[in-house]
């Protein structure tokens, strides 16, 4: 009879002890974030890819290769299989024929950050988790807010006060207990950090649980799926935290094993940072295992302001072992990317989505990228959450009756 999980056991990447999956886990003992493994040989003996295409587009068609045992413990909003498209035009202006969006920003609470709250917070509920706590920047306490509140779940979220005001409404709105503070995603951990260790909640920070990697490791299932099953050249990621990197080098790895792609082609994999935040780029340049703390932080691509991420070994592996790269881009670079991305195109991105486009500019200006390489950037958000990123100018007010000269 074939299972709705084949979850086998929590792994430490770095110092190989195993844990129990069906009890709360946070840390390994040796303070590295945990890994879900599965048994992919029985993974492989019941289920295919072409009867996974056939199922329901939500990300838990991939229900086999995620961490829940019991169907009845998902809690979903129907996210998943969010639309990857071909950009023509803009790929012309890049030299790039074949450039892709896969758009995160049409899905439920309008970020990819809805991926790791489904299966972390059904996950949470498994186990039994009746209150948690997470710092963020905003999407992320959004989403794990408004799936916590479908779980019946306490949400203790803590983000900072520059935050986009729309994801503190999220929060406020689903029931959520919300608290601001004036500093940064660093700051809120450390008040979260405290709350866990005096209180007992649940701490669903940033990768101190397994299961919001498998959330988002579905990026990279889809991917694959959405392009028949093959990889392409090039996947270019938004980079704070770095789980989204890390659980689509992950679902390449698992993939491979299964059967279902080509052993030992990956696609290239590029963290792209922003200027004023920009670890991980420090790190890959001097070919470090891990970041340094980015002192004084700052960008508009809120999400990915994040100087020093928990993960940050197991971003650059997952770019050295790819032959990947990591690039920072400026401020003026990623918001004139998501003018063109938009006015070209018709998709209005999160300012961190469009770092990727800017990235994918540049790497193939520098012969980093081929003209005919398949690119795919990933859009993380949805760009009506950031409505600040964009300056009105030149605009005409009318006056009742007044008529409109049309120059041609």
């Amino acid at each position: 009879m074939k299972k709705f999980s084949y979850v086998s056991h929590l792994e430490c990447p770095k110092c190989g002890e195993t844990y129990e999956e069906n009890k709360i886990q946070q840390l390994c003992q040796c303070g590295s974030p945990l890994l879900v493994r599965y048994d992919l040989e029985k993974v492989k003996a019941n289920v295919s890819p072409e009867e996974i295409t056939a199922r329901p587009n939500t990300l838990w068609k991939y229900h086999e290769v995620l961490p829940v045992h019991n169907e009845a413990d998902v809690i979903s909003l129907g996210e998943g299989m969010t639309p990857f498209e071909k950009l023509p035009t803009l790929g012309a202006v890049y030299g790039l024929n074949n450039l892709y969006i896969k758009d995160e920003g049409v899905i439920p609470t309008g970020s990819f950050k809805t991926r790791g709250a489904s299966v972390g917070i059904s996950k949470a509920k498994e186990l039994g988790v009746k209150q948690l706590a997470m710092p963020t920047n905003g999407n992320a306490g959004a989403a794990w807010a408004l799936y916590a509140a479908k779980a019946n779940i306490k949400a203790t979220i803590v983000m900072p006060l520059d935050a986009p005001e729309i994801t503190r409404k999220e929060v406020y709105i689903s029931g959520g207990d919300l608290h601001l503070i004036n500093g940064l995603i660093s700051d809120a951990g450390k008040v979260v950090a405290s709350l866990v260790q005096n209180q007992g909640v649940y701490d669903a920070s940033t990768l101190k649980e397994p299961y919001r990697i498998e959330g988002k490791k579905t990026m990279g299932y889809e991917i694959v799926e959405q392009f028949g099953w093959k990889v392409p050249d090039v996947i270019l990621y938004p980079t704070g935290g770095g789980v989204g990197i890390i659980g689509i080098y992950k679902a390449i790895l698992e993939m491979q094993e299964l059967g279902w792609i080509e052993k030992g082609k990956f696609p290239r994999l590029v963290a792209v940072q922003a200027e004023g935040c920009a670890p991980i780029v420090d790190a890959w340049k001097k070919g470090e295992k891990e970041s340094v703390f980015f002192e004084n932080s700052t960008t508009c691509a809120f999400g990915i302001n994040v100087p020093k991420a928990l993960g940050d070994f197991l971003v650059l592996e997952g770019i050295y072992a790819t032959d990947g790269c990591a690039i920072a881009i400026s401020e003026e670079a990623l918001l004139e990317a998501q003018k063109q991305v938009a006015s070209l195109e018709g998709n209005f991105i999160c300012p961190e989505g469009a770092a990727t486009f800017a990235a994918a500019k540049t790497l193939r200006e520098q012969g980093w990228i081929q003209e005919d390489e398949h690119v795919v950037c990933l859009n993380t958000g949805l760009g009506l959450k950031y409505p600040e990123t964009v300056e009105i100018e030149g605009v005409d007010t009318l006056q009742p009756g007044q008529q409109i000269l049309v120059n041609n």
